[in-house]
């Protein structure tokens, strides 16, 4: 059955017509997000939800979304989305981040021209019929400082055409190298020395802990005196009471916003003070942003309903079309390797470390951590998924780590699980053959080649006589058909595993009987997605 997507804000037809174009069944209710009772009562049907910024995903709309597998914002902000919530019930959240980068970072170009010249103001004079040429002083923008807040995809663009301003650009970014600085021809630089020296200040970072209020009274105290601030990236980033007084003194000559710490913003300290400028919140209001936000969006949920991909997701690893081709049986192999611990652990985890050898270590090592976490936690909870997985297993307690190495074995790579549990320690690898099917290489540290199946059996003795024999009797008396079979042990008369490959689930009275020859230490039916 083709995946079914429901659109309940405005979007492009073009948009809707891709996920027509590559099998998705859409519906197309552009209104639809702005009538909660309505959506909470037709959700259920839905594999996908489409949106801009009217529809509100809480956690009640959540909780009706049985079928709901992703939700797709076209545009940066998810301010609307219960991110917590949706991953808590496996809902893969993406954004579209870069379809707005150019027209927000020309907004932002467009403000600072705008509060160099005071052309808002000057407007409205001339078109209250006065002339006041003189009233209206400028500066030029050629060869004064620019100072860059966040030199990421918007920042950097701004820098870009900055530069061709023929301003001196200082770029403060904790994540910016020298390398890349020196590429993008900025002077990277310390937030104390960009306030001491800006002409100009323009932010483009997120609001997270670090950035909230990075422009706080202290800070703004430092600015040049004559300074410029444009803010075209988050409300929150700058104490806007402390930024009107200094307006006010004089101390700052200028202000430009599109984004206020409360929005709407009906009322605001920086409202009707002489050369700010401010615009509600347009910074991807261009209509080549709006289609290309709309386009990518569809684009990316039907990647990820048709192939498993998944693109500027917030809430999951993101793995493109081409990783998930080429990763997809190491996914498969980690969710499997998780599985069988999940299956045959019976106390509480403490940890889990990953070891990801040779080629596995060079590929998305989010994604595959995320699948061995979501096998785990699946014998907990079968609706446990990649997105929801990480935030349970941290509920819980339990300690992740991984390990990276080099090839180090017969194998071109492997993925190995260390697990500690209050009363034991686990081990298990796996690796994917060149026939592209996963196999578990190792159980206990015992070497086995052992194929994986969707009802298999996992039995652990001592290596004696006979074993092999009575297993087959036992099943064979109890109708159980042997598709595959795989031992291994530690040495002769040691330790010794099996993994055993049914046609269908294990009996509960062959396992009894398993269990009552008293020649096996554990019997373990388990199962597997294949």
């Amino acid at each position: 059955m083709a995946p079914k997507v429901l659109v309940s804000d405005k979007l492009s037809e073009t948009a809707v017509q891709i996920f027509r174009d590559r099998g998705i069944d859409v519906d197309f209710e552009p209104a639809l997000g702005k009538d909660k009772d309505a959506l909470l009562a037709k959700i259920g049907e839905y594999d996908g939800l489409a949106i801009r910024s009217a529809t509100k995903v809480t956690e009640k709309l959540l909780e009706a979304a049985g079928n709901l597998k992703v939700v797709g914002r076209a545009g940066i902000g998810t301010d609307n989305v219960d991110k917590v919530a949706a991953s808590k019930k496996g809902v893969i959240v993406m954004n579209t981040p870069f379809g707005n980068m150019i027209t927000t970072a020309e907004h932002a170009i467009a403000m600072m021209f705008a509060v160099a010249r005071q052309i808002p103001e000057a407007s409205a004079s001339t078109h209250a019929g006065k002339w006041e040429k003189s009233k209206f002083m400028g500066v030029e923008l050629t060869g004064k400082t620019l100072g860059v807040i966040g030199a990421g995809n918007i920042g950097g663009i701004v820098c870009d055409r900055a530069r061709g301003l023929k301003m001196k650009v200082a770029a403060y970014d904790p994540f910016l190298s020298e390398e890349k600085a020196e590429q993008m021809q900025v002077e990277k630089v310390e937030l104390d020395d960009l306030l001491a020296r800006a002409d100009f200040i323009t932010l483009h970072v997120p609001l997270i802990d670090a950035t909230r209020n990075i422009l706080s009274r202290e800070n703004l105290a430092k600015t040049k005196k004559g300074v410029r601030i444009i803010n075209c990236a988050r409300g929150g980033l700058v104490d806007e009471e402390a930024l009107a007084e200094l307006l006010k003194s004089g101390h700052v000559a200028g202000a430009a916003f599109d984004v206020f710490a409360e929005e709407p913003a009906t009322e605001n300290p920086l409202f009707n003070l002489p050369n700010v400028v401010c615009t509600p919140h347009l910074g991807a209001a261009t209509t080549e942003a709006q289609e290309n936000v709309a386009l990518q969006v569809a684009e990316q949920m039907s990647n990820y309903l048709l192939d498993g991909a998944v693109e500027n997701a917030l809430n999951m690893p993101s793995m493109t079309a081409e990783e998930a081709k080429v990763m997809g049986p190491w996914v498969n192999l980690a969710e499997n390797l998780g599985a069988f611990i999940g299956q045959v652990t019976d106390e509480a985890i403490e940890t889990v470390n990953i070891t990801f050898d040779g080629v596995a270590s060079e590929m998305n090592l989010n994604a595959l951590e995320a699948a061995v976490i979501a096998g785990i936690m699946r014998s907990v909870n079968p609706d446990v998924n990649m997105v929801s997985a990480p935030v349970i297993a941290k509920d819980r307690g339990i300690q992740i780590s991984r390990t990276t190495q080099d090839a180090s074995g017969v194998f071109d790579g492997f993925i190995k699980l260390d697990i500690q549990t209050v009363e034991k320690y686990r081990t298990l690898a796996g690796t994917v053959f060149s026939d592209g099917q996963p196999r578990f290489i190792q159980i206990k540290g015992i070497r086995i080649n052992s194929d994986i199946g969707e009802h298999m059996l996992y039995t652990t003795n001592r290596d004696v006589p006979g074993i092999i024999g009575k297993l087959g009797t036992l099943l064979a008396e109890h109708e159980e058909n042997i598709a595959n079979f795989t031992l291994g042990r530690a040495e002769s008369g040691g330790d010794a595993i099996a993994m055993t490959f049914l046609d269908s689930p294990l009996k509960d009275s062959t396992k009894q009987a398993l269990l009552d020859s008293g020649l096996f230490q554990q019997v373990r039916p388990l199962r597997f997605d294949v």
